[in-house]
């Protein structure tokens, strides 16, 4: 191992030197290279079904794009994904497709299947993974991440057959699945363990076989993670988890906002050699990785076989609404992202929105979720504006927040409307009274449409925070059938659904 340690490292330097001289062109000609992608995409599908119904072979510029095909969201796309799922091709991408990615459903399915192709696979999904490593030893020349193995903690959904032809799954366990083999010497736990569909026994196995070994890097979403490395140190005895894995010295991880979860994972890996990457990445496509350490945001990954194209807020409930293409953004704007993909999605909006944080190059982080907010009293609450004031609550009351969900409670003939917060604490704050007061006024500092529903208490009466038990939200995630992998709590709700769910739980935990 000696031996090899070193040869690991020249060859997968040289490798990642290449493709950063590649990132280095899209960040200087990124117009350019989404024009290429444009044009790629439209040429690959035109003979498709979908492609023939639009006329894509006539179809010379983006404006022509925009003015000829609808925005589209998974209902509109069904009818053509189920006749894939079906076994038939060459419907909205030419290539065979057999994988398809398992999410959360929509209004009127439990789950979407989002097709997943080969081109989407290699030149999106795992030139995403690459791409990490890339960035990430590019930064940090010095690194002895291959001299160990990574931890992926992966889905709860196993592979399952739709037909002879056709398999779903989680996007992760559909990844692991089709790694290349050699990626084995370097990944832990092995596929009979990574691909186990049942979370709480999974989680037991994955602690069991990785335990004993080097592990240098954990790529996995926060809140699972953190369920991890408890029960490891639980089974352990140790008091952090550089006590299990000296080594270790990277966290990437995605799906759900690092703010809520940074200050645990630092108790958990008291080290200043600890480094965590956020990354974007999605059933529908791989699109952001930070490439540095100072909080700028996700640089957009323009070369995965993705156009992008953006809606602002004030366009998303019009029947036909304006998009704007990379030239057309602006910093500190929320926009819906839509997206037309090697996958054969076509300007398909993801259900997420973003803001721009920088232009040269183009960073963006995510905002929160077109479905994802509070505007019961023409507030417009966004998921970030609700993380960074949990933060500054956390910091001021000296608390560790586990995970959190808001929703309204609406006006009454009485009274005005207020937000009700439930909110799992790792450790509780000093003074849960001074908690409520930091969260409202860092709200109004930061929103001022609260602010303004917030004046007098005329509209909005200040927050209403129910510190709830430890495993609360295990058990709403375990009764909905949904423990690990990708599945998150809902940051805020538009309606009482979740919250009203929540507190029946709790009625039941008393009794």
């Amino acid at each position: 191992m000696a031996i090899i340690d070193p040869l690991i490292n020249i060859i997968s330097t040289w490798v990642m030197q290449k493709r950063m001289h590649q990132i280095d062109l899209f960040v200087k000609y990124p117009h350019q290279v989404q024009e290429e992608c444009f044009k790629k995409l439209l040429y690959s599908a035109s003979k498709t079904e979908w492609g023939k119904r639009f006329e894509y072979s006539s179809i010379k510029t983006v404006d022509e794009y925009r003015n000829r095909i609808p925005i589209q969201d998974y209902e509109t796309l069904k009818e053509y994904i189920v006749r894939t799922r079906n076994g038939e091709q060459n419907i909205l991408w030419p290539t065979e497709i057999k994988w398809f990615a398992k999410s959360s459903g929509t209004t009127s399915d439990k789950s979407k299947f989002i097709p997943v192709s080969r081109e989407s696979l290699e030149e999106c999904h795992f030139k995403g993974g690459k791409d990490m490593l890339s960035i990430y030893c590019h930064n940090y020349p010095n690194t002895k991440l291959f001299s160990g193995k990574g931890l992926m903690i992966g889905g709860s959904r196993k592979i399952d057959p739709i037909n002879e032809d056709s398999y779903s799954g989680d996007l992760s366990a559909i990844l692991i699945n089709e790694l290349p083999l050699w990626t084995q010497w370097f990944r832990t736990p092995d596929l009979s363990v990574a691909l186990m569909d049942e979370w709480e026994a999974k989680i037991e196995k994955i602690a069991e076989s990785t335990i004993s070994e080097d592990v240098t890097n954990i790529f996995g979403v926060p809140s699972w993670t953190l369920v991890l490395i408890k029960y490891i140190l639980e089974k352990t005895g140790k008091n952090n988890l550089l006590e299990v894995w000296p080594n270790l010295e990277l966290f990437m991880h995605g799906g759900v906002s690092f703010v809520p979860y940074r200050e645990q994972f630092k108790k958990l890996i008291p080290s200043d050699q600890m480094h965590y990457v956020e990354t974007y990445n999605a059933s529908e496509g791989f699109f952001g990785i930070q490439d540095s350490s100072d909080n700028l945001g996700m640089l957009l990954m323009l070369d995965y076989g993705i156009f992008y194209e953006f809606i602002p807020m004030e366009e998303i409930d019009k029947k036909f609404p304006k998009t704007l293409t990379l030239s057309e953004v602006q910093t500190q704007t929320d926009y819906a992202m839509v997206i037309s993909t090697n996958g054969g999605l076509w300007r398909y909006t993801t259900g997420d929105t973003i803001q721009f944080t920088t232009l040269q190059p183009y960073r963006i982080k995510v905002s929160g979720r077109t479905q994802c907010f509070i505007n019961a009293f023409g507030e417009e609450l966004m998921v970030h504006n609700a993380d960074k004031a949990i933060e500054e609550a956390s910091v001021k009351t000296n608390a560790l927040v586990k995970d959190y969900t808001a929703a309204p409670l609406f006006i009454s003939e009485q009274e005005a409307g207020a937000h009700e917060w439930f909110i799992e604490f790792e450790k509780e704050p000093d003074n849960m009274e001074l908690f409520s007061q930091v969260l409202d006024e860092s709200l109004k500092k930061i929103n001022s449409d609260y602010e303004a529903k917030r004046h007098k208490d005329m509209a909005l009466k200040a927050p209403l925070v129910k510190a709830i038990p430890h495993g609360t939200f295990y058990n709403w995630f375990k009764s909905k059938g949904k423990l690990g992998g990708q599945n998150k709590i809902p940051r805020l709700s538009n309606d009482r659904k979740i919250a009203d769910e929540i507190i029946q739980l709790l009625a039941k935990q008393k009794f």
